[in-house]
């Protein structure tokens, strides 16, 4: 890893990154293993990081997002602690008929992974280390970007600037850069909150997650490493505060009223937390020399999993064109390389955040008609096996017009 450069010095690069999340930091490994010059401006220095307890995130990691990580090479620092995701059963409420993805219908490869977010950092920290071309700036923000003739420049928190060819901004759902540069958003708030907790239980969960739709919205039961499952239970806004204020035994009641007893005794391990959720649609993924990556660009409910996914897609892809454009000679913040990233990743983005506001609207109600016919339509699915596999291989991200890391080809 290159030192950082002293406050107040300007330097040179291919890429800046404002942000260095699970997104960031992917994008940054990725171009500097492919040998661009990258810095990535991260707020939190790489100790704090490291000395974050569990603190029961947990992200779910598709199969094609896997094959991305491997080829950038962060993959091997993950896999002893990424459990994986053999089956998944959904089903609406206590209804007889559900829908059973068994990845043996698809092949060997697990649907799969669930890996703790601190995993994922951690691994990110070790490889970085390792890369002469990325500059991990930290604690370090960028406070202001600056297209100019033939490149950008990104002014940091630390009174120094980076001259770059591209800028990208991977500072989350609230990005100030995003709106600086003139980019809106089209927003929605579903007046639901996620409440996320991990549980130790006594029967082991076999690698099966669960999606359990109940009137208020998705319960997730997620299987981690050991006799462990992440909780994602989305819940009525108002109900939320009342719910996390409860004590632990009494909030247990209430978690064991959603989850059942088909894994036996429950003990809830670490903290609670909630967050509202929302959607959150950039109308654009580009200006002048700037890309909008991760949540940055599109923030999608949490049915089904798949916001870490998206973002990984797009860490592919740009990287992807861009690399192909240094190999030419060309420049990778021009506007050839801006119009290819967004037409490739803005459809794969808008048809996800279809199908995850659907699903969460047609399922977050109890109204007998509409039960009945969805849960008809799970069954008919569960029944018919080419329809089936097709909707799991695009549960696994290995269908569409896939970069060549989610092929499981070299960048």
């Amino acid at each position: 890893m290159r030192e950082a450069a002293q406050s107040g010095a300007a330097r040179r690069a291919d890429v800046v990154i404002a942000g260095g999340g699970l997104v960031g930091l992917s994008l940054g490994i990725a171009l500097a293993k492919a040998g661009l010059d990258v810095v990535v401006a991260d707020t939190e220095k790489p100790e704090t990081r490291r000395a974050q307890a569990f603190d029961g995130r947990v992200s779910s990691i598709a199969q094609g997002s896997k094959r991305v990580l491997e080829g950038i090479g962060l993959w091997p620092g993950m896999a002893p602690e990424a459990e994986p995701i053999l089956e998944i059963r959904v089903s609406d409420g206590d209804a007889p008929l559900f829908l059973h993805y068994d990845h043996k219908q698809v092949g060997t490869e697990p649907l799969g992974y669930i890996v703790e977010n601190r995993v994922t950092r951690n691994a990110q920290l070790d490889l970085i280390a390792r890369l002469p071309t990325l500059e991990h700036r930290a604690p370090c923000k960028v406070t202001a970007l600056t297209p100019e003739p033939g490149g950008v420049v990104a002014t940091l928190s630390d009174g120094g600037a980076v001259r770059a060819s591209l800028a990208v901004i991977a500072e989350g759902r609230e990005s100030p850069l995003r709106e600086a540069a003139g980019i809106g958003v089209t927003r929605w708030r579903y007046e639901q909150s996620g409440i996320v907790c991990t549980v130790a239980h006594e029967r082991p969960h076999r690698g099966i997650a669960h999606e359990r739709f109940l009137p208020a919205g998705p319960f997730a039961i997620l299987p981690m490493t050991g006799n462990r499952s992440s909780i994602v239970w989305t819940e009525r806004e108002v109900l939320v505060p009342g719910l996390l204020a409860l004590p632990e035994g009494r909030f247990l009641v209430e978690l064991k009223r959603r989850f059942g007893d088909f894994l036996g005794a429950l003990e809830v391990v670490g903290s609670r937390r909630s967050y509202p959720i929302a959607l959150c649609h950039a109308r654009r993924y580009v200006a002048e020399r700037i890309a909008l990556v991760g949540d940055s660009a599109h923030g999608i409910h949490p049915i089904a999993g798949q916001g870490l996914n998206l973002g990984i897609r797009d860490v592919a892809a740009l990287a992807e064109i861009i690399v192909d454009h240094r190999r030419l000679g060309l420049d990778v913040g021009g506007r050839d390389v801006l119009a290819r990233y967004e037409r490739w990743r803005r459809f794969d983005s808008t048809v996800m955040i279809a199908v995850t506001d659907s699903l969460n609207r047609l399922f977050s109600n109890d109204l007998a008609p509409v039960q009945l016919a969805r849960d008809l339509g799970l069954a008919a699915v569960n029944r018919v096996p080419r329809l089936k596999r097709l909707f799991m291989r695009h549960a696994m991200g290995t269908v569409g017009d896939l970069p060549r890391l989610a092929r499981g080809e070299k960048l």
